[in-house]
């Protein structure tokens, strides 16, 4: 059994808040029995929906915001009105202040993305944040990004892209140099865009902690030939 791990929840997320957040969570604590929560929200209707979970309640802790992001909210918008005080913010700050290991939240990806980048700042080197998703594939799976965060991507982002995608690969799979490959029209190396074709020269670098399998095409998502697969957020989102 793994070290006990601490998640940040933004109660009031999604289209319905606590009435999916309270009982998804329940879900999670019956099958990582060693996890412990932390909820931002309304107080009220986060300890009514979690009533009806008393083991849930046990090893959680309620932190009440009146301010929540909403559906709607433009991400400039949300970062003017929730900065500091909403829901989505404190969740993200209890993970910057080492209170818990990991934030999730349904609500806007948006405002996530922005908060999450003024709030959690980025690493070193890495310009733009990503949404990766785990692939289904026929032997395992593939970790798929960016899959929203951004539409369109240079090279740069790119190769970002790349080294944030293996990184979580080396993690989720215990895999020490990842496969890579970058999504495209075509597997020869004249095709595809010119951003497309330069950040695939610049992840041939052998320096690189990974192992770069070159232009995979879309039907190759489903089949698992690399750990990871790279593409820009509007391509991946229709996919999708």
């Amino acid at each position: 059994m793994g070290s006990p791990i601490t998640i940040a929840l933004d109660a009031m997320g999604g289209d319905v808040g606590p009435s999916v957040v309270i009982p998804a969570a329940a879900l999670s604590l019956i099958r990582h029995p060693d996890t412990h929560y932390i909820f931002f929200g309304r107080e009220a209707e986060i300890r009514e929906q979690m009533s009806e979970h008393s083991p849930l309640a046990r090893v959680s802790r309620v932190v009440h915001t009146d301010v929540a992001v909403s559906m709607e909210d433009k991400p400039s918008q949300a970062l003017r009105q929730g900065r500091w005080k909403s829901s989505m913010w404190l969740a993200l700050q209890a993970v910057k202040n080492g209170e818990a290991q990991a934030m999730i939240s349904a609500g806007n990806t948006g405002a996530l993305m922005a908060m999450a980048k003024f709030c959690l700042r980025m690493l070193p080197g890495i310009e733009r944040p990503a949404i990766a998703a785990l692939w289904p594939t026929l032997s395992s799976e593939s970790v798929v990004l960016d899959v929203g965060a951004n539409v369109g991507a240079n090279a740069r982002t790119l190769v970002d892209c790349a080294g944030m995608g293996a990184a979580l690969a080396r993690a989720l799979f215990s895999v020490e140099k990842p496969s890579v490959g970058l999504l495209n029209i075509g597997v020869e190396e004249v095709k595809g865009l010119d951003e497309v074709k330069a950040a695939s020269a610049a992840l041939r670098n052998p320096s690189l902690p990974i192992e770069y399998r070159g232009f995979v095409e879309g039907d190759a998502l489903g089949k698992g030939i690399v750990d990871v697969v790279v593409t820009e957020g509007f391509s991946a989102t229709n996919v999708q």
